[in-house]
């Protein structure tokens, strides 16, 4: 019998699909991660199905859309029972670890598959030894940790890491992924997921990686001429806003800091993937690596920050694998077919030659790896409660509010940064109109009554998690 690979995942938190050196991104530097693309593939357009941190993670984890795990918003404390990527491969024999962040897991130490997990609050209680000073005895708590510096965990202010550079948590969850490593059983093949903090916010990287891109000339916001700036241009607003106008030294720190915590995990992942004490590549025939987020960041763009949107800032991601020459992998092909992340979980059960549960939405990208012309989605459904659905196939997007039905329509292919909305444009009424049918059909049979088949019904209520009774508006 062939020995089953090793699979490292690598997934940051809250990063733009454009936000890679190989995208052609004008500042950011990530040569490492690039590398994984150019000896592999990369996905040009990966979406998240819904761009918010626990229902995407729990679709990379069961291989669902949203609208079949059941959860469509944010909406913690969601437990969950269906079968997932790690615990098939842990069943099939495989080691399984998660290292990092930890992936919204209800409750927090259920492992849902992971052998073991050392995580967010094993980092906290890691840091609170090595600078005792910061633990907030008054209330008893861990007081933020990772936020003492003040910059908080939703902020679009910025600063540089207040505290020894091998204190980050972006050193520290390398450092464990290293460890596992070092100390994995090495009788059977291992699944180890990295998952990092960073870009997510507070944007606090290490004094070097902001410095960095302060000196550089960095891309100011794309506005669309569709988008509202704050009142009052945002002044007096709270720092979390999601509604924002940044400019001068608040544009030019935020999005420095946020360019240079992607090129800290960069640099931290050549510790893993490096051929003198890391993971030769070059060499190994048992390893198959991916690199992706959870969703993206608007990042000012638009007047927006934060995430949730369908707007290819929060929406789309970074989808990069390579692996083994025995898969045959057409190497530096670019393909921009629609996918998310409920198609890694079969893709990498069909790799390693197991079976796909009938659970799991996901399509395998296999085929697609090898150039294969094989039959393909048109397009992919993106949600999130309680704002819009939305439709894109990478070249055009449709966007339905449903409080109100108000509509968008991005032609993403001669406008990539989506600044005209084209919905009530005479010469693209036919898209709209067919993209419209396209999400009749999509929400025909959800239970909040979006869709009587025939048309789109706006003002109905639209919760985090899909409502069990057929409950119309």
């Amino acid at each position: 019998m062939k020995k089953k690979p090793n699979i490292i995942l690598l997934i940051t938190d809250q990063q733009r699909g454009d936000c890679l050196s190989i995208e052609n991104h004008p500042v950011i530097m990530t040569p490492n991660i690039d590398s994984i693309a150019g000896n592999g593939v990369r996905f040009s357009s990966c979406y998240s199905t819904c761009p918010t941190c626990i229902a995407s993670r729990r679709s990379l984890l069961s291989g669902q859309l949203p609208s079949t795990h059941g959860l469509v918003g944010y909406k913690e404390g969601v437990e969950w029972d269906q079968p997932t990527l790690p615990g098939v491969l842990k069943e099939a024999g495989y080691h399984t670890y998660l290292v990092g962040r930890h992936m919204h897991q209800f409750p927090e130490r259920k492992r849902y598959g992971f052998d073991h997990m050392v995580v967010t609050k094993d980092y906290n209680e890691w840091l609170e030894k090595k600078v005792p000073e910061i633990y907030n005895r008054k209330v008893g708590q861990y007081s933020g940790m990772y936020q003492t510096s003040g910059v908080m965990h939703n902020d679009w202010t910025a600063r540089s890491w207040h505290m020894n550079e091998l204190y980050h948590f972006t050193n520290w969850t390398v450092n464990e992924a290293l460890r596992f490593l070092d100390n994995r059983d090495p009788s059977c093949p291992y699944f180890l997921v990295v998952s990092f903090q960073a870009p997510h916010p507070p944007l606090t990287p290490p004094s070097f990686y902001l410095e960095r891109y302060l000196r550089m000339d960095l891309p100011e916001p794309v506005i669309g001429d569709w988008a509202e700036p704050p009142e009052n241009d945002g002044i007096g607003d709270d720092v979390s806003s999601s509604n924002v106008y940044l400019k001068g030294d608040a544009l030019r720190y935020c999005r420095a800091a946020y360019y240079g915590l992607i090129n800290h995990i960069d640099d931290q992942i050549r510790r893993i993937l490096n051929p003198v004490n890391g993971i030769n590549l070059a060499r190994d025939e048992e390893t198959i690596v991916i690199f992706t987020s959870d969703h993206g960041e608007m990042l000012g763009d638009h007047y927006l920050f934060r995430k949730t949107l369908p707007y290819e800032g929060a929406a789309r991601i970074p989808f990069l694998i390579r692996a083994p020459e025995h898969y045959e992998f057409k190497k530096r092909l670019v393909i921009d077919k629609p996918i998310g992340l409920h198609d890694l979980m079969p893709t990498i059960l069909d790799m390693v030659g197991l079976e796909i549960p009938d659970t799991v939405d996901g399509k395998s990208l296999l085929p697609l790896c090898r150039g294969e012309d094989v039959p393909w989605r048109d397009s992919l459904h993106i949600e999130h409660a309680p704002l819009y659905h939305c439709l894109t196939d990478g070249k055009e997007k449709y966007i339905w509010f449903v409080k109100d039905g108000r509509e968008q329509f991005f032609d993403l292919k001669n406008d990539p940064d989506e600044c005209h909305d084209l919905a009530n444009d005479d010469k693209y009424k036919e898209r709209v109109n067919h993209w419209r049918s396209l999400m009749i059909k999509e929400l025909k049979d959800r239970p909040e009554g979006f869709s009587d088949g025939k048309k789109l019904i706006p003002g109905c209520r639209y919760d985090a998690v899909i409502p069990n009774t057929n409950r119309k508006c």
